[in-house]
């Protein structure tokens, strides 16, 4: 078994295919900071958004060959009251799917950025 010293996740990237559009949603309309905005060499750009105080944050990132954006991003947003966001989110003109309470499950909804990416927002179990 190989040691290593792993403690946790920093950034996760999300596709997308106009930065600045990208950067408004998140942070307009979902209301994440910004963390990071610059050009890392010249042509690239590094952008990282978070939910103020998240350990975690998300790099949207220039979409390209083998990276394409609109696709399931398999990420979950976490949240106090997932209903409220909800109702919030959609009164917003964000695309948000059905807010699903399913017995034993934490109520969560599917929500799609600008460019189609899916992501999940949901309250932590317990």
């Amino acid at each position: 078994m190989t040691t290593t010293r792993l403690t946790g996740v920093h950034t996760v990237a999300v596709p997308v295919a106009d930065q600045d559009r990208a950067l408004a949603f998140y942070t307009g309309t979902l209301g994440l900071e910004v963390r990071m905005d610059g050009e890392l060499q010249e042509g690239f750009r590094w952008v990282e958004v978070a939910p103020p105080g998240a350990a975690t944050s998300l790099a949207l990132v220039a979409a390209g060959d083998g990276f394409p954006a609109g696709v399931d991003t398999g990420i979950r947003l976490t949240t106090s009251d997932a209903a409220a966001d909800h109702a919030a989110l959609g009164e917003a003109g964000a695309d948000t799917g059905e807010l699903l309470r399913w017995e034993g499950v934490p109520p969560m909804f599917a929500l799609r950025d600008v460019d189609g990416n899916t992501l999940y927002v949901m309250e932590p179990p317990g």
